[in-house]
């Protein structure tokens, strides 16, 4: 019999008689989304998601918007970055205690990915998950839908009142104590930390939380800067405009494919005078001693930027 030809399937599959031939390739279709799927979000996906969602309902709701349903949806496109294209490493996340605690992180990368794979490692890879609440800068309130999305996100604009508020309901509380200074760094500059703000320590005394140093490794490549234009931040109204060549190039917009590397650091307990300033100082410098050796460490032990 000759081999049928294109049109003549398609006749077949619009008359009724091709059905099952279509059933069977949505079907597989079905099964090959499913099993990528499982992969990215995990089997025990549920399972995370209502151990958050019950946790939230029992608080009545959150304050500052967070909306489990919102991260739930976000979930797959998170997980693909976290588990596909970055192909991200955790380490020792089993550290982070239970309860209120402050991670203090190494920022970089030009836009705030760093934030979300940690937020990923904190939900896919820890147990029980937990949820990040990250401190974003003001001026990103200011940021139409950008500013919606992070509240369902769980983030919140970087004041000491919201940061309290989230330790006082045992929240986990991610700070970049570098601030745009370190998001922003050029490639030259990679991996040497900016000097810390204080803030962050201050409320550690304050509400006698832990804090764990972490480690961020692979986000300083991810974006190739070459420096900073402060004509074009002031015109479109930035706090930086960095020089990426690479977004010049088709699909440069993308970050590159960098592998990722997190290190979690032992918890670090500080007891004294949230009002001293020179205490204050000393034990913010002890911190960032610890991101420093974290990442030093973690840098000897990278083969390659992309492996």
């Amino acid at each position: 019999m000759a081999q049928k030809t294109a049109l003549a399937r398609l006749t077949e599959v619009a008359t009724g008689r091709g059905l099952p031939l279509l059933r069977r390739a949505f079907d597989g279709v079905q099964r090959v989304a499913g099993e990528v799927t499982e992969r990215l979000l995990g089997s025990d996906f549920e399972d995370r998601f209502r151990v958050l969602a019950d946790r939230y309902e029992q608080l009545g709701g959150d304050p500052f918007g967070f909306d489990p349903e919102a991260v739930r949806t976000a979930a797959l496109a998170s997980a693909f970055f976290h588990r596909a294209y970055f192909r991200t490493d955790v380490y020792d996340v089993d550290r982070v205690p239970a309860g209120r605690v402050i991670l203090v992180a190494n920022h970089s990368g030009q836009i705030p990915i760093d934030a979300a794979i940690i937020g990923c490692a904190l939900f896919f890879d820890a147990n029980p998950p937990r949820i990040t609440r990250a401190m974003v800068d003001k001026w990103a309130a200011t940021l139409p839908f950008v500013s919606t999305f992070f509240s369902r996100m769980g983030q919140v604009v970087g004041l000491p009142e919201n940061a309290r508020r989230l330790l006082n309901m045992g929240e986990l509380l991610l700070v970049f104590p570098e601030g745009m200074r370190g998001v922003s760094k050029p490639f030259s500059e990679r991996y040497q930390l900016k000097e810390f703000g204080r803030g962050f320590m201050r409320l550690a005394l304050e509400t006698k939380t832990p804090i764990v140093p972490v480690g961020v490794i692979g986000a300083e490549e991810q974006y190739l800067s070459f420096g900073r234009a402060s004509w074009a931040a002031r015109a479109f109204g930035l706090p930086v405009f960095p020089l990426i060549p690479q977004m010049l190039l088709p699909g440069g917009q993308l970050p590159l494919p960098t592998k990722y590397r997190l290190f979690f650091g032992e918890p670090l307990y500080f007891e004294g005078n949230p009002d001293d300033p020179q205490f204050v100082a000393d034990k913010v410098y002890l911190v960032r001693e610890a991101v420093a050796h974290i990442l030093r460490r973690g840098l000897a032990q990278r083969r390659s930027i992309f492996l």
